[in-house]
This record gives C-alpha cells, structure tokens and sequence, in this order.
C-alpha cells in the first residue's frame, strides 16, 4: 500500500510531513508550546495537515531538552524562526505559500513573530496565521524544570529580566506583560480558545479579539464552551475543521 503522508527533510532545519507527489503544496509551519519541541504534539498536528493536503513542519524552537524533557524558553530568538519561513517557502515541493499556526506558547509566537515582521517591514510574513488558546501580551520565560522539581509552585511571577524571547539580537523592548500588536498584521487571521481555559485565561483572546476589531480588522475567532487548554474529542474534531478550512481557503487557492 502506498504512503499517504511522507516525510521530507528540510535541508539544516528538520523534517516536514505532506501528501506524496512532487507538490507544489501548501505550507504550514507549526509552533509547538511549552510541552517543547520533543513531546510529539506538533509532529501530531503535522502529520494531521498533511493528511489534509498541506506541507507541514513543525519547527522546534524550544532550548534544550529531550524526550523526557521539555526544556526552556528563554532568549528564543525570533530572527530564526523568520529564516525557518525562508528556507520552508523556498523548499522545492512547497508552493511558496505559508501558513504559521502556533498553540499555548507557540501561539504567542506566531502572534510576536508576525507582528513584529509586520512593524519592521521584514519580509516574508506569513499567508494566514493561526493562534490557539493565546496570550494577548508577551509571557515570560519557561523553564520546563520548575514543573518537575518538588515544592513548586507552579505559578509564578513574571521576573521582567527573565524574557523569554529575543528580536535581532536584543530582548530589550520584549517585556512580559507588553501587549502583542498583532493589529498591525492585515493577513487573515484566526483565533481559537477554550471557554474554561485553566492555563491561558479566554480573556486573553477576548481582549485580542475587541483590540482588533477596534482597527477595523475582522480575524475568525472561535470559542469553545466549556473547554479547558486542552480540548476534548469533540471539541478538537471542530477545531481541526475549521483549521482545515481556514488554511485550505486562504492558502491552497
């Protein structure tokens, strides 16, 4: 039985997931969240978009870590991520159109990253953005080892010093708590969250949402009654449907 879903590496940045052929495909680079680059959850969503058509490449940006170990967040540079959409819109089966879709903490990357690119004119901004259960304001850094020691508290304050990511070469003007101007990007945009959210508050998306709307731009917005940061069967099933079609519609045409 042929192969469905194929793996192609992406020459000095990892391995992507697509429809067999010579393409071209549309793209999709995923940014996975605090879990790290590692836990298999970005791979999933992947091999998911590539079920559906798409080039997909989830991109590890996460510091360290294994397996076992999710690693950190701190000092992430985000000029690296602009070269990962580079090297994946010129990849010989990509179409040359690319969607950056990015969950929890790579939700708030994708919102950083585009708006910053957007500020600066940088070129090569994503097609079409997609955001699940983001942060409205830049977050300080991770550490995945406070989640593992005893007697952590789990939250805890924002130290301002402690950033977690980086913007050609300085951290200076990314403080945690500074709001994410994703305003300024006029792409089509989507943004999704669960109602019961435990992690990242839905206010968070809420307030997105009406500073948005507010600039006169209309971004898909979806909520989720009832759900927490990780949604239920159900829940997921309609997330993936309309992630499918945002993609499919504002990428493959």
């Amino acid at each position: 039985m042929p192969l469905n879903i194929v793996r192609r590496l992406l020459p000095e940045w990892g391995t992507t997931y697509g429809p067999p052929g010579e393409g071209p495909f549309p793209t999709v680079m995923i940014l996975h969240g605090s879990e790290g680059a590692w836990s298999g959850w970005s791979h999933r969503n992947a091999v998911l978009l590539a079920a559906h058509g798409f080039l997909a490449f989830p991109f590890g940006y996460s510091q360290g870590g294994n397996v076992w170990n999710a690693g950190s967040i701190h000092e992430v540079s985000l000029d690296r991520s602009v070269a990962a959409l580079e090297a994946l819109r010129g990849f010989d089966v990509s179409s040359g159109r690319v969607g950056l879709y990015g969950v929890s903490r790579g939700a708030e990357q994708a919102l950083l990253l585009t708006s910053l690119m957007a500020r600066d004119g940088v070129p090569g901004i994503a097609d079409a953005v997609a955001a699940h259960s983001p942060p409205d304001c830049i977050c300080g850094a991770f550490d995945g080892r406070t989640f593992r020691d005893v007697g952590d508290p789990g939250w805890q304050a924002w130290d301002g010093a402690n950033r977690a990511w980086n913007w050609r070469g300085s951290s200076e003007m990314l403080l945690p708590t500074q709001p994410i101007e994703i305003e300024r990007y006029t792409g089509p945009l989507f943004l999704s969250h669960g109602t019961a959210d435990s992690v990242w508050s839905v206010a968070m998306t809420r307030r997105l949402e009406a500073r948005l709307q507010a600039h006169g731009q209309t971004p898909e917005v979806y909520y989720y009654e009832g759900e927490d940061h990780v949604l239920s069967s159900e829940a997921e099933n309609t997330h993936h449907t309309r992630l499918l079609d945002f993609f499919d519609r504002h990428l493959a045409g």
